[in-house]
């Protein structure tokens, strides 16, 4: 009997303990940002290198 109360208690002690849930939630939180870090970076830099080829294009008219 003595072996069931402590695995009792044991299992309870596990059911308490919020811990783990809470780094599962910072976990979850920050793979987001980075995928919306790594959204706008892909977006951004799409748009970016566009306006510099444009730019680069422009150059050597506006030299003339």
């Amino acid at each position: 009997m003595k072996f069931y109360t402590k695995i009792a208690a044991f299992t309870n002690s596990l059911r308490s303990d919020e811990e783990g849930a809470t780094a599962v939630e910072y976990g979850l939180m920050v793979s987001l940002v980075a995928v919306a870090i790594i959204a706008a970076v892909t977006l951004l830099g799409t748009d970016l290198a566009n306006t510099f080829k444009t730019i680069t294009d422009k150059l050597p008219t506006a030299a003339s």
